[in-house]
């Protein structure tokens, strides 16, 4: 399974099966933990394979692992207490680090790849030279190591009014909300630091000889600015999550013609699409307001701010519509430069 372009790189469970095992599941399960785990699991990849290097990860090597993951999932989700215990265990700020939670606990009690290690570091003379996230061990033997990553980029190319052809589709043109981040330097870092972490010689030395598959495990959502269709770079799963982004000034237009309950997205509940009982969601402190009043709570904030659309179904859920940003009204711009630079 050395090979990219062999096994390794293929999706062991079709992409569009796992799409629509996603869909029914997250139908059905209540607990939003156990669904951000059921969505990292089953949704789709931010990018293709990149060969040679950049394979991607499938956390099942077989339909079968993928059927038993689903029953052990709604399982999961009849008394998901051991799974919050975990989370709880220490304070979690990072999108990032939340993921890497969810995916550890599944590897440590699910149906399929077991977890070998996690957070390995890699020193030279006492300097840090990077960390494998995860090492992993298929049913059928395959050792592999998972580069693990969720991202949620802004696609910021030529806007309406400057392009007046098809831009050429570039992965630097997918930016983070507050510029520090870009789609084409973080697939880079992966694909030439990242991944060839576990190959190298002082990675013996901390107790896991290899051979290591290296694999990429890129999840996330990509957001584009409303009414525009961009063309995907070549780098990017045409599957892959889609959200919109519109600037302060066009948000009560946007809004008013979407829906009519919104409320703020925080950073940890940026990965499975957002569902709850209304009592529930009340419990737990969720407020649900018109568009006036989102744009109110989100005029102070500097950056671009996630938001959610919602609809009641009329027996007692609220149901996440379509997620994305508002942005400040010279941050295109900003974006621009950025992706350029």
């Amino acid at each position: 399974m050395t090979d990219a372009n062999g096994p390794a790189a293929r999706f062991a469970v079709a992409p569009d099966t796992s799409a629509a095992i996603l869909g029914q599941l997250l139908d059905t399960l209540r607990d939003p933990a156990v669904r951000d785990l059921a969505w990292l699991l089953l949704s789709a990849d931010l990018l293709r394979a990149q060969p040679p290097v950049g394979a991607l990860a499938s956390p099942f090597d077989t339909q079968q692992e993928a059927d038993v993951t689903v029953d052990w999932l709604r399982a999961l989700d009849t008394d998901p207490t051991d799974l919050h215990r975990d989370l709880a265990a220490t304070r979690i700020t990072r999108l990032g680090r939340y993921a890497e939670r969810l995916l550890g606990w599944f590897l440590q009690h699910g149906p399929a790849a077991r977890l070998v290690a996690a957070g390995v570091p890699l020193r030279r003379s006492g300097v840090t030279l990077g960390e494998c996230d995860f090492l992993v061990q298929t049913q059928q033997g395959a050792r592999l190591h998972w580069e693990l990553a969720v991202k949620c980029y802004l696609h910021a190319g030529e806007s309406r009014a400057q392009s007046t052809t098809q831009p050429a589709a570039r992965l630097a043109d997918y930016v983070g909300p507050n510029l520090k981040d870009r789609f084409d330097l973080k697939l880079a870092h992966v694909l030439n630091h990242q991944l060839p972490l576990s190959a190298r010689e002082e990675f013996a030395s901390v107790g896991h000889a290899g051979p290591w598959t290296p694999q990429m495990f890129i999840k996330g959502w990509l957001f584009y600015r409303a009414g525009e269709t961009p063309a995907d770079p070549a780098e990017l799963d045409p599957s892959h999550g889609r959200g919109w982004w519109v600037t302060r000034s066009e948000w009560a237009d946007f809004a008013a013609a979407h829906a009519q309950m919104w409320r703020v997205l925080p950073r940890l509940e940026w990965l499975a699409p957002r569902r709850h009982k209304e009592g529930e969601a009340q419990a737990a402190g969720f407020a649900f307001v018109d568009q006036q009043m989102l744009a109110d709570q989100t005029s102070h904030q500097h950056g671009p701010t996630m938001v959610a659309a919602f609809a009641s179904d009329g027996v007692g859920t609220v149901a996440e519509l379509s997620r994305g940003f508002i942005v400040p009204d010279d941050w295109p711009e900003q974006a621009q430069i950025y992706a350029q630079q």
